[in-house]
């Protein structure tokens, strides 16, 4: 009886997420590859194992955000959707903390935050200001293999590593005023900030989650808000890939925090090339 409700309850919330997706006016940008890096496909060995595929995850080429995106270009987004403010914006999508760091709902008052990544926004809204742009999220492995890039030599010396600005940012609060995009580093791809600025949603954020239940991988990974499983770590002393997992882990579609924010993804153009 429960197990049917709930799934009739995730049905509705899908319904009503499918129908709030097609009143999302397009950006209308003629080059949706704008502001983006073309990460090349790869793999890389990721924190969990899976009975499938192991621990080694491969990765097709693909676009990725050069930045998160900020205050500025999300309120151009909400300006377009209205039903995306914050006075407006279902209860379904999003919690009370919505946006709370905005003046109002086309103000965002502080000058200072305009180039700061925009946080307080719901998966849910960080979906449609994707979808709005002509992109995507992007899914977990694809921001995990980004991420786990070295940082640029133009911005590191021989003793910067990126698990040392990780754990540098993990042990400090959280700060009052996030620092404009571009103010960590940039990686080898071009991509900056994925550490060390917010955390950032993605399209999978719960697919893997440490529990008991006895369900199979695939029913997990298909069920995007309920999803529980045990998994495998394959180094225990990575205790910042153990935090990231754990705080996806925590989450739920429509959880607004106020250092949690997004950048967009986009498929890269297959062909028979062997460069591709």
């Amino acid at each position: 009886m429960i197990k049917n409700a709930i799934v009739l309850l995730l049905v509705i919330l899908q319904s009503s997420f499918c129908h709030a997706q097609k009143t999302v006016e397009s950006a209308g940008n003629t080059n949706a590859n704008t502001g983006m890096v073309k990460i090349p496909g790869g793999s890389f060995q990721s924190f969990y194992e899976k009975k499938e595929t192991g621990n080694v995850i491969t990765v097709k080429q693909f676009y990725l955000d050069t930045y998160a995106v900020t205050n500025q270009q999300f309120l151009e987004f909400v300006k377009a959707n209205p039903s995306w403010t914050r006075s407006k914006i279902s209860k379904l999508f999003a919690d009370t903390n919505y946006l709370k760091h905005w003046q109002g709902d086309l103000v965002i008052g502080d000058e200072k935050i305009l180039s700061s990544p925009v946080v307080n926004v719901s998966w849910f809204a960080a979906n449609a200001y994707c979808s709005w742009a002509g992109k995507r999220l992007p899914a977990t492995s694809e921001w995990e293999y980004a991420a786990a890039q070295q940082i640029s030599p133009k911005d590191r010396n021989d003793s910067t590593k990126v698990i040392d600005i990780i754990l540098s940012w993990y042990s400090k609060p959280n700060r009052k005023i996030i620092p404009p995009v571009g103010s960590t580093y940039e990686n080898v791809f071009g991509v900056n900030d994925l550490h060390g600025l917010v955390w950032e949603w993605t399209a999978d954020f719960n697919s893997y989650v440490s529990g008991s239940d006895s369900r199979s991988s695939d029913e997990i990974e298909r069920n995007l808000f309920c999803a529980s499983g045990s998994f495998g770590t394959v180094n225990k002393e990575d205790y910042a890939a153990y935090m990231r997992f754990g705080f996806r882990g925590s989450l739920k579609g429509n959880y607004c925090i106020q250092n949690l924010g997004f950048r967009c993804a986009k498929d890269a153009i297959h062909n028979n090339s062997k460069n591709q």
